[in-house]
């Protein structure tokens, strides 16, 4: 496993983000993060009209799927479309303040905040020349985590925001690629990324609660091309977007040790996907006679195998990320959250 030498930045202004258009280049497999596929030129045509938002919207859980130039909003399970947030150029990873119920979505060099069921940004983070893979919201402090990817001459980092606002704290990788990343329940930061550019080569690293260093991680398992990390409520789920596996880790020291897999069956394209209690929510583009059509398949977790249940996310459109933001929890539904809130 390579060694980064890992720095510690301060930088005035937004936040920092990836551009993965260029990691690997041609060497990407479909699955990865940065390699757009074919039907992206389609959902590039998407409907530039207002983002609107049914007012049933406020009071239900909600699935949230980004689709390039817009997220598209949907009932948590039913899978009713109830809403359409516009304005995007490349939203890619999301994740969600359980507390509160805010939503977080990377989109090219900005991270923008949204209430649960708002149609309107209540913030938008910043880092020119940089673009925004994926985020996650630390459950005992609610700093925001991003990873943010620049062009092959440029630093690559993962960006603190203190209470997911104002200016970060930046780590950086020295060149090293970082994709996806996600908090335990103890506030500890785990990320994948890959050695480099064109290169192949996993690498993992952690953040730990209170800690200004990253450290490398050395995982008892190998990856086709590393996908969405998620604390899944006892292990670190890590996924491989080319084997359509989750992977679950036990985390000590420096060492992952496999405690269990996961396979996905039925995906043709997928990105970030969502561990919400018994279920995995999965981002998909299936091709039915030379047509894209975008989907969330649900799966059981950790059990995985075949779907539960689609959700279909209209014809022509590639989904690259999905969150499951509830309502604002105060106790109204019972006396015990509905979920593990996760991530």
């Amino acid at each position: 496993m390579k060694r980064f030498g890992l720095g510690t930045y301060a930088l005035s202004g937004c936040v920092a983000v990836a551009l993965l258009a260029g990691c690997g280049g041609s060497q990407l497999p479909t699955g990865a993060p940065g390699a757009m596929p074919q039907t992206s030129a389609l959902a590039m045509h998407a409907d530039r009209g207002k983002s609107w938002m049914l007012p049933e919207a406020k009071s239900e859980d909600l699935l949230y799927v980004s689709n390039l130039q817009n997220v598209k909003v949907y009932s948590y399970p039913a899978g009713k479309h109830v809403g359409t947030l516009r304005g995007f150029y490349r939203s890619l990873g999301e994740c969600v303040d359980n507390s509160a119920g805010d939503v977080f979505i990377a989109n090219q060099d900005t991270i923008v905040e949204y209430k649960h069921g708002g149609n309107k940004r209540i913030q938008t983070l910043t880092m020119s020349r940089y673009e925004a893979v994926d985020c996650s919201i630390d459950p005992t402090t609610g700093n925001l985590a991003v990873t943010w990817n620049a062009s092959a001459s440029s630093e690559n980092y993962v960006a603190i925001y203190k209470h997911a606002t104002g200016s970060p704290t930046l780590y950086g990788l020295n060149g090293d690629l970082v994709f996806y990343c996600g908090y335990d329940n103890n506030g500890n930061l785990f990320a994948d990324g890959q050695v480099g550019y064109g290169s192949q080569e996993a690498l993992f690293f952690e953040l730990p609660h209170g800690s200004t260093k990253l450290q490398n991680l050395t995982l008892n398992q190998s990856f086709e091309h590393v996908g969405a990390v998620q604390w899944d409520g006892k292990y670190v789920a890590i996924g491989d977007d080319v084997a359509q596996k989750i992977y679950r880790f036990a985390i000590s020291g420096s060492t992952g040790t496999l405690e269990g897999t996961t396979s996905i069956d039925g995906l043709s394209i997928s990105y970030q996907w969502w561990i919400m209690g018994p279920r995995v929510l999965v981002p998909n583009t299936a091709f039915i006679s030379y047509k894209s059509v975008g989907e969330v398949l649900y799966y059981e977790y950790p059990k995985g195998g075949s779907a539960l249940k689609t959700v279909s996310d209209g014809d022509d459109t590639a989904p690259n990320g999905v969150t499951v933001s509830l309502v604002p929890w105060n106790g109204s539904r019972g006396a015990e959250h509905p979920y593990p809130l996760t991530r």
